[in-house]
C-alpha cells in the first residue's frame, strides 16, 4: 500500500507491472476503491504498468470535506501520474472514473494516449437528483441508500449471488464527506462540448442493465469522438468488469491492440 501526498489530499495507490510496461490506469466509480479492478487484473496482458487509485474521500484515501470539483479530481489523477511517470497510457474511467478520464484527456493529451469509457456519460443525472441524494447521504448516511444502489450497479444474477454483499459493505464503508464530495463533482459536471473536441481512439463500454449510466448514455456520449467504438456487455449492470471480468479484460485487450498500446 502506497499514499501519495498531492497537497490538499493524500491517494492510496497501487503500481503493478514493470517500469518499462505499457501504462494504463484505472480510475473507479463512486462508492468504490481501487479494488473495483481485481476480477480482471488477472486476465489482462501481461508486461502492462498498471495505475490505480482511491478518489480522495475513498478507500484508503483523505476524505477533504464535501463538496469537491471535477477540476479537482481530474487534478488528483494528474498530479498522480506526474508523480510516476505516467505518460501516452491507456486511461480506463468508469462511471465519475470516466468524467475523470475525460476531463484529463482534455487537459493533457500528454498523458492520455487512448480513451476506454465505461458506464459513464459527458453529463450524467441532474442537479435536482444529485441534491437529494448529496442531502439524504448527508443527513442519514449511505447505508439506506445502498438497496437501490445496488439495483442499479448489477443485473438480477449477480444480485443472486453471495458476492452481493462484499461489493454492498465497500458502498457502505466509504466516508459520508467522500460520496457527497464526488457526488458535487459530477453534478457539477457538463462534458459534451469538450469530449467533442476530442481526437483520440476511444471506446464506450456499456451494461445493458445498468440503471446509473444506460447503454444509451454511453453510446451518445463515446459518439462524440470521431472514430470511436462501442461495446455493450450483456446481463451487467454499472460494474461489468466485476459482473463478466473474462469479457470486460477481453474487449480491454483487444482495444490495446487495435490502438498499438501493445
Amino acid at each position: 500500500m502506497k499514499l501519495a501526498d498531492l497537497g490538499d489530499v493524500r491517494l492510496h495507490y497501487r503500481i503493478d507491472g514493470p517500469d518499462d510496461g505499457a501504462p494504463v490506469v484505472f480510475a473507479n466509480s463512486l462508492g468504490t476503491d481501487l479494488r473495483l479492478w481485481d476480477p480482471i487484473m488477472p486476465l489482462l496482458p501481461a508486461g502492462l504498468r498498471v495505475l490505480r487509485f482511491d478518489k480522495r474521500g475513498h478507500g484508503l484515501s483523505s476524505c477533504p470535506p464535501s463538496p469537491y470539483s471535477m477540476g479537482s479530481l481530474v487534478t488528483d489523477a494528474e498530479k498522480l501520474m506526474d508523480m510516476h511517470g505516467f505518460k501516452d497510457a491507456l486511461f480506463v474511467g468508469l462511471s465519475i472514473g470516466g468524467m475523470i478520464a475525460q476531463g484529463l484527456a482534455v487537459k493533457r493529451l500528454d498523458l492520455v494516449r487512448a480513451l476506454v469509457l465505461s458506464n459513464t456519460g459527458a453529463k450524467i443525472g441532474n442537479a435536482d437528483m444529485w441534491g437529494e441524494r448529496i442531502a439524504a447521504v448527508l443527513k442519514g448516511g449511505i447505508e439506506p441508500l445502498a438497496d437501490a444502489v445496488m439495483e442499479r450497479w448489477f443485473a438480477p444474477d449477480f444480485r443472486a449471488t453471495p458476492e452481493l454483499e462484499l461489493w454492498r459493505n465497500m458502498l457502505i464503508r466509504q466516508e459520508v464527506q467522500g460520496y457527497a464530495g464526488c457526488s458535487s463533482a459530477i453534478s457539477g459536471t457538463d462534458f459534451y462540448s469538450t469530449t467533442a473536441s476530442l481526437r483520440l481512439p476511444a471506446l464506450g463500454i456499456a451494461g445493458s442493465e445498468d440503471g446509473s449510466t444506460p447503454p444509451d448514455l454511453v453510446r451518445e456520449t463515446i459518439d462524440l469522438i470521431p472514430g470511436s467504438q462501442f461495446q455493450i456487455i450483456r446481463r451487467t449492470g454499472h460494474l461489468p468488469c466485476v459482473e463478466k471480468p473474462e469479457e470486460y479484460a477481453q474487449i480491454l485487450t483487444r482495444f490495446m491492440r487495435d490502438t498499438g498500446h501493445i
